[in-house]
C-alpha cells in the first residue's frame, strides 16, 4: 500500500511539472516570434506612402527604372543611383494651392532637390534625384503648401541605398505554433505512460 502511495505521489509531482515545462516553452517560443527589426516600408507599403498635409493628402512613390524598372518604393529605397520621385494629390484642393517640394539629406538638412512653390493643376508633380551623388542615409520629402495665406509644412523620411531586414514575424509565429503543438503532443504521450506506468505499478502491489 505504501508502494502504490509512493507511485501515485511521484506521479502527480511529474504532472505538475508538465505545465511549469510547457510555459518555459511557450515563452521561448514568443522571444522567437519577436520582430528581429522594424520593416521600414519598401514597396506595397500603401500607408506608410502617405502624407497628410493639412486636411489634404499627398502620395508619395520613388522609382528606379535602372534597378528595378516599374517597382516602386516609399520608405526605404534599395538602390543607390537616378530616382524618380513621384507626388500625386489625393484630393482636388491642392491643385489651387500653390506648392512646394524639396528633399533634404538628414542628419545635416542639405538639400539635394528643391522644386519652386507653384500651382500644379495636373495633380502631381515629379523630379529625377541621383542619390549616388549625395551617398546611402537618411533623407527627408518636405511638402509645404500655401492656400489662402495659410502655410503647411508635412515631412516624409525615407532611406536610399540601406538594406532593411525584413520582419520575419509572421514564420516566427508558426514555427512558435508548430513547437507548442509538438510539446504538448509529446507531453500528453508522457502523461499517458506515466499514468499507466503508475496503475501498472500499483496493481501489482
Amino acid at each position: 500500500m505504501n508502494k502504490r502511495l509512493r507511485n501515485i505521489m511521484k506521479f502527480n509531482k511529474q504532472y505538475v511539472q508538465i505545465p511549469q515545462t510547457f510555459f518555459t516553452i511557450l515563452f521561448l517560443c514568443v522571444l522567437t516570434a519577436s520582430p528581429a527589426n522594424a520593416h521600414r516600408g519598401a514597396k506595397g507599403q500603401g500607408d506608410a506612402c502617405r502624407v497628410k498635409v493639412g486636411t489634404e493628402v499627398v502620395h508619395f512613390s520613388a522609382y528606379t527604372p535602372t534597378f528595378t524598372k516599374g517597382d516602386s518604393y516609399c520608405e526605404a529605397i534599395p538602390d543607390l543611383g537616378l530616382t524618380h520621385i513621384v507626388i500625386d494629390y489625393e484630393g482636388q484642393k491642392l491643385r489651387n494651392s500653390t506648392v512646394e517640394f524639396e528633399i533634404t539629406k538628414e542628419p545635416e538638412g542639405t538639400r539635394v532637390f528643391h522644386k519652386n512653390p507653384e500651382k500644379i493643376k495636373k495633380g502631381s508633380m515629379d523630379a529625377k534625384v541621383d542619390f549616388s551623388l549625395y551617398g546611402a542615409g537618411e533623407y527627408l520629402t518636405h511638402v509645404t503648401i500655401v492656400s489662402q495665406g495659410e502655410k503647411l509644412d508635412s515631412h516624409l523620411p525615407f532611406t536610399v541605398g540601406i538594406e532593411i531586414e525584413e520582419d520575419n514575424t509572421p514564420y516566427r509565429l508558426i514555427i512558435a505554433v508548430v513547437l507548442v503543438i509538438i510539446s504538448l503532443i509529446v507531453m500528453n504521450i508522457m502523461v499517458n505512460q506515466r499514468a499507466k506506468k503508475a496503475e501498472e505499478e500499483g496493481s501489482d502491489s
